[in-house]
């Protein structure tokens, strides 16, 4: 997959089958856009493309207001969300800067500039809400009246749902309740389980579990001293939609996953003028560390670390013993978790096998 910043570069495909959105989190009603937009684009013989942008528009609008509560809580990083597009089998994605510029642009300037010229569209797929361009004043009619004007096809998608026959996972604002209702896929639906703690229900929305990646980097070595060793990741938004204390499952350190206790936030136990900076940080505490890796050989390395279960929210502690025995807690609690799942996996196979 070719990731292009903008689409003034050579290497951006001359023509394409385009879908657009800010695809936070990829879940599975992202999934199942792509899914339709790449068969699309193979019958037609064009490479697939998605639009997105950075920073998300409600980012760039409530930096601009002054209110950060316009903000929308992030659930995964650009680094993530490029990662699961390739999954999908997209060609080529475009990261496009949302500025003032385009915030002030026009539905119509945007499908001339962007659409037209810049991407050569000549398949565009959306969702059944989309809208576009100033104060959100382009919607699917529009596109598609302008499609038979510019000789490009629109199509439309409708809202993605799974079924809830227990009336199980809850709803989005706005969405059906109650057993035997579908419930609509959507980022507000995930970002609301995750900041609810109900780390199941983000799985079966986003169709695989919440994961974080990024490069181990150096911390304040303070997890050493208190005898627990952590791998840190920076969360690039300053708004996660997940927070607390989880039992996690880390990849790309060793051959096998690697059960853990991971906490994501800002720590408020330390000193926010710490190395980090008072940014948010993912610490992992591997259960088992990798001894071929030593003491330093994990800082620079790519690793994935899966939120399975969240053991509660975070904590300031009184001192570093407070802490450290906290931790120990939190280690426990992880490890009871992990015992429950092997048991029960233990106890599925043997009904398997009878």
């Amino acid at each position: 997959m070719h990731v292009f910043r903008g689409f003034h570069h050579p290497g951006v495909a001359a023509a394409c089958a385009l879908t657009i959105g800010n695809f936070d989190g990829v879940h599975r009603g992202h999934q199942a856009m792509l899914a339709l937009l790449v068969s699309e684009a193979r019958h037609r013989g064009l490479p697939s493309c998605v639009l997105t942008f950075e920073p998300h528009p409600r980012d760039y609008f409530a930096g601009r207001s002054g209110n950060a509560a316009l903000a929308p809580a992030r659930i995964g990083t650009l680094r993530d969300k490029l990662t699961e597009l390739a999954c999908c089998g997209v060609d080529q994605v475009v990261v496009l800067p949302f500025d003032a510029r385009r915030a002030a642009q026009t539905a119509e300037d945007f499908i001339g500039d962007v659409l037209v010229r810049g991407l050569g569209t000549r398949y565009v797929l959306t969702g059944d809400d989309f809208q576009f361009g100033a104060r959100r004043g382009g919607d699917y009619a529009l596109l598609d009246r302008a499609g038979a004007e510019r000789g490009f096809e629109v199509a439309r998608m409708n809202s993605y749902e799974i079924s809830d026959p227990q009336g199980r996972l809850r709803p989005g604002s706005g969405a059906a309740a109650g057993p035997g209702t579908g419930l609509r896929v959507s980022s507000s639906a995930v970002r609301e389980a995750l900041q609810q703690g109900r780390m199941d229900d983000a799985a079966q929305l986003l169709g695989r579990p919440y994961a974080i990646s990024g490069h181990v980097v150096h911390g304040a070595k303070l997890g050493r001293d208190l005898g627990f060793r952590t791998l840190n990741m920076r969360f690039a938004h300053w708004k996660p939609a997940a927070s607390g204390i989880f039992a996690v499952r880390v990849h790309g350190l060793d051959g096998e996953p690697i059960e853990g206790v991971a906490n994501l936030g800002v720590r408020p136990s330390l000193d926010p003028r710490d190395v980090n900076g008072g940014r948010v940080l993912l610490e992992t505490h591997c259960l088992r560390w990798p001894g071929r890796l030593g003491s330093e050989g994990a800082y620079g390395k790519i690793a994935r670390v899966e939120l399975l279960h969240k053991l509660h929210d975070e904590l300031k502690y009184d001192g570093l013993d407070a802490l450290r025995a906290g931790i120990a807690r939190d280690c426990d609690d992880a490890r009871a978790f992990f015992a429950g799942r092997h048991a029960q996996t233990h106890r599925q196979t043997t009904r398997d096998r009878i």
